[in-house]
């Protein structure tokens, strides 16, 4: 079930601001008419409005008889955050590839380039309380649900500051309420079924993200988790993050139906744009509000992107072309769209722009400076946190010759 929106005629943006006769109020500011944001950025009231409110994208329906809101209102805190939040985890991205081409980052490196408005869009969706899993591509979630860009950088180059002191490496991050970064395809699907269902037994308000990929679509367990949730009715978003290709193949090649959304048969679906971070937020509202009310699971499939290849060992190019990536570069790139929207509109300035990309670009160099040079993990602490409450000295079989220091 397809609905279009809104007509050609109202897809225009409406401003609210001092100008206006709104019942929206100003946001507050001192005397001088500057103010300082939750972003950091020092901002000039005489050229900004308060808020925005935008169409949202086209949404498929599979099952469900409302879609999602079909505008958005943006305020201008919000409008910064959100640009501050996608932008930081690009360039947190682009260091990551850059560490790792100087082989200071080993091993499985997964980025997440391309991809922004999808954690940060459902970010804004969901309360800090509610429950994450999601596959190996998991910086950007780690980021969103709380870990600094330290904790995620240090944590790729194996540093006792990184969020799991250095041991878990990409796929295995994790911060309160986000259960990782998976590194077996698909598995994390039923581990979310599987914490929707104790929220529900423990009769709490707060739904389980559970998120994996195109190419973890055609997973058994996949099938087997919408049968549980649905049987028992828990409050788990399942979101296919749609990028196209799993691994090197597309999914037209590898899915004889592409339409994500209506896999759940039984399970109600939603097809989102993803490369806009308030669509996606409002599908995520709209999903959240449906499993709180009892209703039980629901499907959304995120269209996005990826720029870089599957993995840092992937240059992404034997199976597309230059041009396919450089064309959704230009023409779709979710913080250049988002940019433009908030400048256009009048909710953020070109130097607050510039400010906040300074204050990114400062954050994200003294993180790597810090993931060069912070110390790893000592080697008696390696084989620390594989049981809970673990002794001291605590015998792990097949690894004592390490901690104790004997030569294997």
């Amino acid at each position: 079930m397809s609905i279009n929106m809104l007509s050609k005629t109202s897809r225009c943006v409406k401003y609210f601001g001092s100008n206006l006769k709104a019942s929206v109020g100003l946001a507050a500011r001192n005397t001088t008419g500057r103010e300082v944001s939750s972003a950091g950025v020092t901002r000039d009231f005489s050229s900004t409005v308060t808020e925005a409110t935008f169409p949202t994208k086209e949404y498929k329906l599979h099952r469900l008889d409302t879609p999602p809101a079909s505008e958005s209102t943006l305020t201008r805190d919000d409008a910064l955050k959100f640009y501050q939040q996608m932008q930081t985890i690009r360039r947190m991205e682009t260091a990551a590839g850059n560490l790792y081409k100087e082989k200071i980052i080993r091993g499985f490196c997964h980025l997440y380039s391309g991809q922004e408005a999808c954690c940060v869009g459902m970010e804004a969706g969901i309360r800090p309380d509610d429950a994450v899993i999601t596959a190996y591509r998991a910086h950007g979630w780690t980021y969103m649900r709380g870990v600094p860009v330290l904790g995620v950088l240090a944590e790729l180059t194996g540093r006792i500051s990184g969020c799991a002191k250095g041991k878990g490496g990409s796929m295995h991050m994790y911060t309160d309420n986000f259960y990782g970064g998976n590194g077996i395809v698909g598995a994390q699907i039923p581990l979310g079924a599987g914490i929707a269902f104790a929220q529900k037994y423990q009769g709490k308000d707060n739904v389980t993200i559970a998120l994996y990929g195109d190419g973890a679509a055609n997973q058994g367990q996949l099938f087997e988790a919408f049968n549980m949730a649905k049987l028992w009715d828990v409050p788990a978003i399942f979101v296919c993050e749609n990028n196209g290709y799993g691994m090197g193949t597309s999914v037209e090649r590898a899915s004889a139906s592409t339409d994500y959304y209506t896999r759940g048969d039984y399970v109600p679906g939603i097809y989102v744009d993803a490369m806009d971070v308030l669509t996606v937020r409002e599908a995520t509202k709209y999903a959240a509000d449906y499993c709180r009310s009892g209703k039980g699971p629901i499907l959304l499939e995120l269209a996005t992107y990826r720029y870089s290849g599957h993995s840092m060992s992937d240059p992404g190019t034997s199976y597309r072309s230059r041009d396919e990536v450089q064309e959704v570069r230009q023409k779709r790139d979710p913080i250049m769209l988002f940019k433009e929207k908030i400048l256009t509109s009048n909710l953020a300035t070109a130097d607050e722009i510039k400010a906040v990309d300074k204050q990114v670009r400062k954050e994200v160099d003294s993180a790597v400076e810090r993931s060069r040079n912070d110390p790893e993990i000592e080697l008696e602490a390696l084989y620390e946190h594989v049981y809970v409450d673990q002794a001291k000295d605590f015998p792990i079989r097949g690894c004592q010759s390490i901690t104790s220091g004997v030569a294997q």
